[in-house]
């Protein structure tokens, strides 16, 4: 099977695709794209891992074939948030990084997330000329002695200079100040021992459970969903915590529940950042916001007078906005989030550390402050769903996402949108958008709506759409 780079990186299951003779094929495609591309002898890659089975004997795989490829290595030999990774690179002036992660993606699975210089993860461009080295016929090789090419290799702990990169970006005076506690769940990942040291560091109260590594994560995916924090939710009520704070795998996407438990969805979270910090910074600029994230974000920005740029789904596309200052915030609903500023990357730490700030500032709970939102911008409901991927669907599928109906389930279309997939969007307002998954085999069916009956009957009409 072709070895394919998707929305993050390459991902496989572990000991069938993802192995160690094709870890070291991607790695040598890798330092070739970046030879070819003016990268020169003494550049450096920084490589790292996270909590999943073998993912310490990938890098290190890793970690040699960089050396013996004529490049240095810089290695967090310690799991690493793909956040602290992206701030490495630009901190140490790294031609890029290798995180090996599958980032929320079930245990069976490993992945090799690849960032460029900029700390962003790799764009289209990029992966496509590593793609073609790999199918061009790198040679497997042998994987190199331990002591070949030791100069070549540093080991570092990123974790002090990350640290102290989220001191100028975050008010920890002002968390410390309200003295709230809080409850954290990392769920197995690399968040063990950043979000939740960041917090006690300033002299706050921090419950962290699942505080250890498993393989399994608990025997599900590591995704900080709703459905998954039922034990982050109890620990909350036993301390009497002002937010329930999770993290994924690899501490790039964020989970937050309020003080009474309820999830707050980044279709949620992210318009309400978004207002915070263009009230409390004072910034100017736009919002980023993927095809497939609420319009919510939109109807803030308009209130405020500012910009909205819409990206296809990948967090690639807002890093760019973001490397260009031309946003305040980009966020994704699948859990990304990034501001000015900050890295052209996903990072769920910053995500909920800035939710504990707005909380602490505000005086008020998140659910109060999207209260008074939709009482100045109104209110929408946005969800989604999955459809797996069957020879039936694959087989109708381009025609589908090529149609152009004037009308679905008796809905006007008032305009087609084909930034990624297909977006259709109402006369009324409401939008429902078809989109095959870059990460898994499934047809995602995203919609919003005012109301959640009307968001219901949105995604089943998407559901029949995609079927008929």
């Amino acid at each position: 099977m072709p070895i394919k780079f998707g929305t993050s990186g390459w991902r496989a299951i572990i000991a069938d695709e993802f192995t160690f003779a094709n870890v070291r094929i991607v790695t040598r495609s890798i330092c070739s794209y970046l030879r070819t591309n003016g990268v020169g002898d003494g550049a450096s890659l920084v490589v790292s891992y996270d909590t999943r089975f073998l993912g310490e004997k990938f890098a290190a795989e890793c970690v040699k074939e960089v050396a013996d490829n004529g490049l240095s290595a810089i290695f967090c030999d310690q799991p690493t948030p793909t956040p602290t990774i992206s701030h490495t690179i630009r901190e140490r002036g790294a031609a890029g990084g290798i995180n090996f992660t599958a980032s929320h993606n079930p245990p069976e699975y490993n992945g090799m997330k690849f960032s460029t210089a900029d700390g962003a993860p790799a764009l289209p461009d990029a992966t496509k000329q590593v793609e073609a080295l790999i199918a061009g016929g790198q040679p497997e090789g042998e994987s190199a002695s331990d002591d070949k090419h030791a100069e070549q290799i540093e080991v570092y702990d990123p974790r002090p200079a990350y640290f102290a990169d989220l001191e100028k970006k975050i008010r920890f005076d002002l968390i410390a100040g309200a003295g709230s506690s809080y409850a954290y769940d990392p769920l197995w990942g690399t968040g063990r021992g950043y979000l939740d040291t960041a917090l006690r560091s300033h002299g706050l109260e921090v419950e962290t459970i699942h505080d250890w590594r498993d393989v399994m994560f608990g025997g599900r995916s590591p995704e900080p969903d709703d459905h998954h924090l039922d034990e982050l939710r109890e620990a909350m009520k036993r301390r009497g915590c002002v937010l329930g704070l999770a993290t994924d795998g690899d501490g790039d996407r964020f989970g937050v529940l309020d003080a009474d438990g309820t999830f707050i969805t980044p279709n949620r979270l992210i318009p309400l950042l978004f207002d915070y910090l263009a009230e409390s910074r004072g910034w100017t600029g736009g919002v980023a916001r993927s095809v497939a994230t609420s319009h919510l974000v939109d109807r803030v920005a308009e209130s405020r007078g500012l910009p909205v740029y819409e990206t296809p789904v990948g967090f690639k596309f807002i890093g760019e906005l973001i490397n260009e200052d031309k946003i305040i915030l980009g966020g994704e609903e699948s859990a990304g989030l990034s501001i000015r500023g900050h890295y052209p990357e996903k990072d769920g730490i910053l995500a909920c550390l800035l939710a504990a700030e707005a909380v602490a500032a505000r005086g008020a709970s998140l659910s109060e402050q999207l209260n008074e939102l939709y009482a100045r911008v109104g209110r929408l409901e946005a969800g989604r769903i999955g459809v797996r991927l069957t020879p039936e669907i694959l087989a109708t599928l381009p025609e589908k996402l090529e149609r152009d109906p004037e009308a679905i389930s008796g809905r006007r279309v008032a305009r087609t949108n084909r930034a990624d997939g297909v977006k259709f969007i109402f006369e009324d307002g409401s939008w429902l958008l078809l989109r095959p998954s870059g990460t898994e085999p499934l047809v995602r069916i995203y919609a919003e709506s005012e109301s959640e009956q009307e968001l219901e009957v949105l995604l089943e009409q998407g559901r029949k759409y995609l079927l008929d």
